[in-house]
């Protein structure tokens, strides 16, 4: 017999309560159990950055982190950032900037940016470059990837107009 536990926490706005066995990852939660597949998978060693989602406003590694850590807590996935039809300035900045080719690693850097700007929109290039870097990308080289979350930054601060 499968031990199990009951988790309760807040995903994407809506609460959920879900039995689970306490070996599961908030990944696999989050995309077999609650059917949201925008969280990727792509090392399972956190080494990555694929799978990160904000929980309480932080970037974490869903891959790295069981679902009765979830506890309590708000989950916010890539699902979240856009509202309808309207993208968020970052979804919008890296369709514009080419910041994405493939789209595999694109929801774990669409929030952990989303995650630091919202602490800090005012992070230097140098900082933006630092918290970017800790994400991998075998596509793009980067240099897109920093100038969407850039403008996405001056966005967010009133300091540019969305398209």
């Amino acid at each position: 017999m499968t031990e199990t536990t009951t988790v309760t926490f807040t995903l994407n706005g809506e609460e959920r309560s879900l039995t689970l066995e306490p070996r599961q990852n908030l990944a696999d939660t989050i995309r077999d159990t609650c059917g949201l597949t925008g969280t990727h998978v792509g090392c399972e060693h956190g080494v990555c950055g694929a799978c990160t989602v904000l929980m309480d406003g932080k970037a974490v590694r869903s891959c790295l982190t069981f679902a009765v850590q979830a506890q309590g807590a708000e989950i916010e996935t890539v699902e979240s950032l856009a509202d309808g039809d309207t993208l968020h300035p970052l979804q919008q900045a890296f369709w514009e900037l080419h910041g994405l080719q493939c789209g595999f690693c694109t929801p774990g850097f669409l929030m952990l940016a989303a995650g630091a700007l919202r602490e800090n929109p005012d992070m230097s290039d140098d900082e933006m470059r630092d918290l970017l870097s800790s994400n991998l990308c075998r596509c793009t080289g980067y240099q897109n990837i920093v100038k969407a979350a850039r403008q996405a930054a001056e966005v967010m601060r009133g300091e540019r107009a969305e398209a």
